[in-house]
């Protein structure tokens, strides 16, 4: 299926709940989490990123956590299937299922072990949109992938047929600006750096997708609210000056076990990350507790 809806707004770079023994993921704590995000007015999700933790999934759970998202999604929200791999072949086996299951597009991070150059890439990209038939969300995160490409580059992607969006995981605003300010006729970005969520939407980015709205999707929302719809810039530093203290602190952990330990803690349960990562120790929960309780929480 292909959408002509555009995305914009909070879009939910979603975590995948765990059984407690970490071996099989809890499907229906992900239905019940999903409910939950909708409920609070998220406008997207975006499974099997970096705070889904995709490398520690197999094959056969990365189509199923697709399948179960879309399925609980109902058509609500759309759902944006994060499908790349170390491999052309599985990239695209992801993308295809993706397309045939219902996703309403693909997020895409290159191959991460062996760094591609730009022209490998926008071959990888085409291919998937030929097989998918669905718009390509590239995510752009070269700490991870060893691929950093200029925001004229990135831009560039857009002659690619289907490449209509990008996730700016790169932390480089001054990047995010040009793409935001100089090319925003040519691709849509959306930010996916925590710390400059309020940058990106205060200078136009059409949304972020941001693993802490796992935690506060009701803060989360509410800060699109006042900074891109009510262009209340005011009510909108009051809100991040609540969320940037607790983002910042889990930016010293590991992401997906740092956004786990904010969810635990505020009873939205999502069961533990994935050996060889480690949950965070009593001794790192309790700053991040009082963090919470300081923007207004509930800690459980």
């Amino acid at each position: 299926m292909t959408t002509t809806t555009k995305l914009r707004g909070m879009l939910v770079a979603l975590v995948t709940p765990f059984t407690p023994d970490a071996s099989e993921v809890d499907y229906e704590a992900l239905t019940t989490h999903i409910n939950n995000l909708i409920e609070a007015g998220v406008h997207g999700l975006v499974p099997n990123g970096s705070t889904g933790e995709f490398t520690a999934l197999t094959f056969d759970e990365r189509l199923a956590v697709v399948e179960a998202c879309v399925k609980a999604a109902d058509g609500r929200v759309p759902v944006i299937a994060g499908t790349g791999a170390l491999t052309t072949k599985e990239t695209l086996e992801y993308s295809k299922h993706a397309a045939e299951v219902g996703a309403a597009g693909v997020m895409i991070v290159p191959p991460f072990y062996d760094s591609v150059n730009v022209d490998e890439l926008r071959g990888l990209l085409q291919e998937v949109h030929e097989v998918s038939g669905l718009p390509i969300m590239y995510y752009n995160i070269p700490s991870a992938s060893g691929l950093t490409l200029t925001a004229q580059e990135l831009a560039d992607l857009s002659e690619v047929p289907g490449v209509e969006y990008i996730k700016d995981t790169s932390g480089n605003a001054d990047a995010l600006t040009e793409l935001l300010v100089k090319h925003s006729d040519r691709i849509t970005t959306f930010n996916g750096w925590d710390t400059l969520t309020f940058v990106g939407i205060a200078s136009g980015a059409k949304g972020s997708v941001w693993g802490a709205i796992n935690i506060f999707p009701e803060l989360a929302v509410e800060l699109w609210n006042a900074i891109a719809e009510r262009k209340d810039l005011d009510k909108g530093r009051a809100i991040w000056a609540k969320l940037w203290p607790i983002v910042d602190y889990i930016d010293n952990f590991n992401y997906a076990a740092g956004i786990k330990a904010g969810m635990n803690l505020v009873g939205r349960p999502a069961g533990p990350v994935r050996a060889p990562f480690k949950p965070l120790s009593d001794n790192d929960l309790k700053p991040l507790a009082e963090l919470l309780e300081q923007a207004g929480l509930p800690v459980v």
